[in-house]
């Protein structure tokens, strides 16, 4: 890279991307913010895309611009990793160091940090990306930003996926750079998971299924999905209007779902009926269904890890593979789920604070990793020298019966989306366990009860003054913060609390679980109150 080519990045940075006074930090969900205040940032995530492809020698780098379960008025990009991982964490401190960067001193940072990594930035013109975006009506003003930052450092090989899902794009990076993953298109994506469920499901019609799309981009993409799969996947889509600029995430979808513990907007009650929601860019899922008396039953995360695990190490089992499965949780994983999977199931159970990137590493220590956000994100991690030895199986060696289990275990592979969480991949898992298992929404949900859980949000002066500790389940600061919450707890049967800062929102978030419903609603809004009191609330604290 010539200092020619370094100052124009300076040049086109400070003339038509100038970085105002704001702060940004890169965390589990990238760079996420209002909408307004990206275009520098944008630009910054194009410099620093093209110097993580030279990290890896030319590999593809992905970039999806969303703000995903968020309001309309933000958005957001981060950076994926050449095999649909999220960015390794040790760089995050140096894309928040570049996205600070004064205007006039990119071309210094940019030199500074390729030292600090051992890049040489003559390697520059090799660097390989592709970028998505969800249907925010800001997108197309800020992807255009972040394509002069790939053009401004001389990025050569660049592609535009378009408008797609988070997943999505995690999919055709991981195949741009591992052919043997799959075809690195829309239609290989499609054709891959479609293929895998018809041969699992067998011929018919499927049962109902009702999607509620977020008004995002999950909706379009699952009509054209529909293409592929034909009627085994029997969904008709509510919450479709991803071409409105003014209804994302408004009152549906999968965050609305799990927080307002309700059903979304346009959903008419149906015993029978199988009920999902994704999130405004498809990577979270929840399910839920009513009963005979129309009353609203969720079935989130947890639920969905306990059912996918508990199936899986099964099938592993019957096929004739001996290997060590474990699930991994956050501190919003509901007691009772972990409880069952622990004294029920036998399955070996992690801990890790929240955000994808953590519970995906941690699912990478077991030879199969189940992982799930109690909010829907999650997938199935097969080892790499596992999944190998399992399709290097000879199945002659193997029963009539574990050669059918066998099979089954090979389309079960394909079925998942093992880049990241994808709402659809998993939403298809789901179906096929409940075939298999011949059960009913309602079996699935009698494997065990909830404790009644409550989330609220507290805004405070400055959430990064509240440290957590112990997978986020303990603060260490503000002092006396965390004896005020244990003293709250103590009054409360089955009584379970933490206070930890969003990763995603200027806020501070507040989990409580109890035996009651009521006992539950108390100790939420009594943390609330203790937090917003202690943290340094801003605005009135959550009541009742």
């Amino acid at each position: 890279m010539s200092d020619a080519a370094l100052k124009r990045c300076d040049e086109v940075g400070s003339s038509k991307h100038p970085l105002k006074d704001v702060k940004f930090s890169y965390g589990t969900a990238g760079f996420r913010t209002k909408a307004n205040t990206l275009d520098p940032i944008m630009y910054r995530v194009g410099l620093m895309a093209a110097l993580r492809s030279v990290k890896f020698k030319g590999q593809y780098i992905g970039v999806m611009v969303t703000a995903s379960h968020n309001p309309v008025c933000d958005n957001g990009v981060k950076i994926v990793d050449p095999y649909g991982d999220m960015m390794e964490e040790k760089w995050e401190s140096y894309a928040t160091t570049l996205a600070n960067a004064p205007n006039g001193e990119l071309a210094a940072t940019l030199q500074d940090i390729a030292k600090a990594l051992d890049l040489n930035l003559e390697d520059i013109s090799k660097a390989k990306v592709i970028y998505g975006y969800d249907t925010r009506p800001s997108c197309p003003e800020l992807v255009a930003s972040l394509v002069d930052g790939f053009n401004a450092i001389g990025v050569e090989v660049c592609k535009d996926l378009g408008v797609v899902t988070t997943p999505q794009l995690h999919f055709v990076t991981r195949c741009l750079n591992d052919p043997s993953y799959g075809e690195a298109t829309l239609e290989g994506y499609y054709r891959k998971i479609a293929e895998a469920f018809k041969k699992i499901q067998g011929p018919g019609k499927g049962p109902e299924v009702v999607l509620d799309g977020a008004n995002g981009v999950g909706a379009p993409r699952t009509n054209d999905f529909k293409k592929y799969v034909g009627k085994a996947f029997n969904v008709t889509i509510v919450n479709d209007a991803s071409h409105k600029d003014d209804v994302l995430n408004d009152s549906c979808g999968a965050d609305f779902v799990k927080v307002q513990q309700k059903a979304p907007n346009n959903v008419t009650p149906t015993h029978g009926v199988h009920y999902v929601s994704f999130d405004g860019d498809a990577d979270r899922v929840m399910y839920y269904f009513f009963d005979k008396d129309m009353k609203f039953h969720m079935l989130d995360g947890d639920k969905i890890a306990t059912l996918i695990g508990g199936y899986l190490a099964e099938l592993v089992k019957d096929a004739g593979h001996s290997l060590n499965l474990g699930v991994v949780q956050t501190a919003y994983a509901n007691g009772s789920s972990t409880a069952y999977l622990e004294n029920e199931m036998k399955v070996p159970i992690a801990c890790t604070p929240t955000g994808v990137k953590h519970l995906h590493h941690a699912a990478k220590d077991f030879d199969i990793g189940v992982y799930f956000e109690a909010n829907g994100h999650g997938t199935v991690i097969f080892d790499s020298k596992v999944e190998k030895k399992i399709r290097d199986t000879d199945a002659s060696k193997l029963s009539a019966s574990q050669q059918e289990k066998h099979a089954l275990l090979l389309n079960v592979i394909d079925l998942i989306n093992q880049t990241v969480g994808d709402a659809l991949s998993d939403a298809l898992m789901v179906e096929v366990v409940l075939k298999q298992k011949n059960w009913t929404c309602e079996d699935w949900d009698a494997c065990y009860t909830d404790l009644p859980n409550r989330q609220l949000k507290v805004s405070v002066k400055d959430r990064t003054a509240v440290q957590v500790t112990n997978a986020e389940r303990q603060t260490t600061a503000p002092a006396g913060l965390q004896e005020a919450v244990d003293e709250a707890v103590a009054k409360y049967s089955k009584g379970r609390s933490f206070v930890r800062p969003s990763g995603t929102e200027d806020v501070v978030r507040v989990y409580a679980e109890a035996e009651t419903r009521e006992l539950c609603d108390q100790l939420a809004y009594e943390v609330a109150q203790i937090t917003h009191r202690i943290a340094g609330g801003i605005g009135e604290a959550p009541s009742q």
